[in-house]
């Protein structure tokens, strides 16, 4: 890459606000992914059970379903910097409170799971509000593409080595030191909003009830097919594919009789992929199409279900296991290169709200549903649909994606925002 190259990827740091947000969110992604391995391996050991590693992913995720129509509607109601400033708090709170229950020895499922679910209704106000932040700390309209590819980056790199140094921290020190990991983390995201200076903050409106706006979102939503198309179809795949994460511990478990390490070995392979993903993504000449790029990427990430089912070698279920990540980052990457770039910024919060209230109404049950299954035909089999449904997935889409023309486009050399969503949520 050449110096001029080097400049334009990380030309998005010319805005002090922008590098304030990302070093705060680098950080607690950081603590964040550490946190969840820490809880679905710790729920996993004390139950032996796939069903109760789901129920913890459960526990976290779908609260976030049911609060997510306020939490949208909040993020553009009201000023997001204090929002985010009040979840930090309490999910540094949630944090401490984690770590106390190992600490004095009374760490039992049940609260780990009330305290999750706690957990889930704070990010449903968190996540709207600081994804749409995004947007308005970039000093430069023209610098927004690259700072969504940025941030995209890092919650790759984050997927990547949270989960190995998750592993290495249960291994050495034990749970609790990677929850109060996760709790200092959220400190990095609030002294970052304390230190923006001169940020632009979006006159609210409140003429309209809660209820109104919503619906307002909605009417949006249906209005804008290729915003609505990749809601659909990201609730789709989040239902019946991407709960694949549910019966990774049991493959590193039970499969390849390994411990918390072989876990974060096989969770930082998928960040790996995932990496790979936004970089290939992220690089693309303009010309390459969305639509394309998703649809190989399903096959891939079907292809990667498949392999890594029927891997008898742990060896090369970690090559599998990059190829998962790599098509699993795509697919929810090329979604929020639509619905991010897309959607209005007095309805952005709203957008982000009901896509999370798709994610996080389908893939708890998708959860639950690959945790029961894998107890009755073990966790290959399960996986081996779950890949098998992915192709499907790719045939039945594939005409109709190939049709609609306008969720094709160019994509400059970074336009790109996860979600962390799910990567992240």
């Amino acid at each position: 890459m050449s110096k001029s190259d080097s400049a334009h990827v990380f030309r998005a740091f010319r805005s002090r606000n922008y590098s304030l947000y990302f070093t705060g969110r680098s950080v607690s992604q950081f603590g964040t992914y550490m946190q969840r391995t820490a809880v679905v391996w710790v729920v996993y050991i004390m139950k032996d059970s796939a069903f109760y590693a789901g129920l913890a992913f459960f526990a976290e995720t779908f609260p976030s379903f049911l609060f997510s129509i306020p939490g949208g509607v909040a993020a553009d109601r009201y000023d997001r910097y204090k929002i985010i400033k009040a979840t930090q708090i309490l999910s540094m709170i949630q944090s401490v409170l984690l770590a106390a229950l190992v600490y004095t020895h009374h760490l039992q499922v049940w609260p780990v799971l009330i305290l999750s679910i706690i957990l889930g209704i704070i990010n449903a106000f968190d996540v709207p509000a600081r994804q749409s932040l995004v947007h308005e700390v970039v000093a430069d309209e023209a610098d927004l593409p690259n700072a969504l590819a940025l941030t995209t980056a890092m919650a790759s790199l984050a997927q990547l080595l949270g989960p190995a140094l998750a592993g290495i921290v249960l291994s050495t020190y034990g749970a609790a030191i990677c929850f109060l990991i996760n709790a200092a983390s959220f400190g990095g995201v609030f002294a970052s909003i304390v230190l923006m200076r001169n940020v632009k903050r979006l006159q609210k409106k409140r003429d309209k009830n809660v209820w109104e706006e919503f619906k307002e979102g909605l009417a949006y939503i249906r209005h804008e097919k290729q915003i609505g198309t990749m809601i659909v179809l990201m609730a789709i795949v989040s239902l019946l594919v991407m709960p694949y994460n549910t019966v990774i511990p049991v493959f590193a478990k039970d499969v390849f009789k390994g411990n918390a390490t072989t876990y974060g070995y096989i969770t930082s392979c998928i960040g790996v992929g995932a990496v790979a993903g936004t970089v290939f993504i992220a690089t693309r000449k303009p010309g390459r199409h969305l639509k394309k790029i998703l649809l190989i990427a399903t096959v891939i990430l079907g292809c990667g279900l498949i392999s890594f089912s029927l891997s008898q070698s742990f060896s090369r279920s970690l090559f599998f296991a990059a190829f998962v990540g790599y098509g699993s980052i795509a697919q929810f990457t090329i979604s929020n290169i639509v619905i991010q770039s897309e959607s209005k910024a007095h309805l952005r919060g709203r957008v982000i709200g009901i896509l999370l209230m798709a994610i996080f109404g389908a893939m708890p049950v998708g959860c639950l549903l690959v945790g029961y299954t894998s107890q009755h035909i073990g966790p290959r089999n399960t996986m081996l649909i779950q890949g098998a449904i992915a192709l499907i997935i790719t045939l039945v889409s594939a005409r109709f994606l190939l049709q609609k023309q306008r969720i094709s486009g160019a994509i400059t050399p970074a336009v790109i925002e996860t979600e962390e969503t799910i990567i992240e949520n």
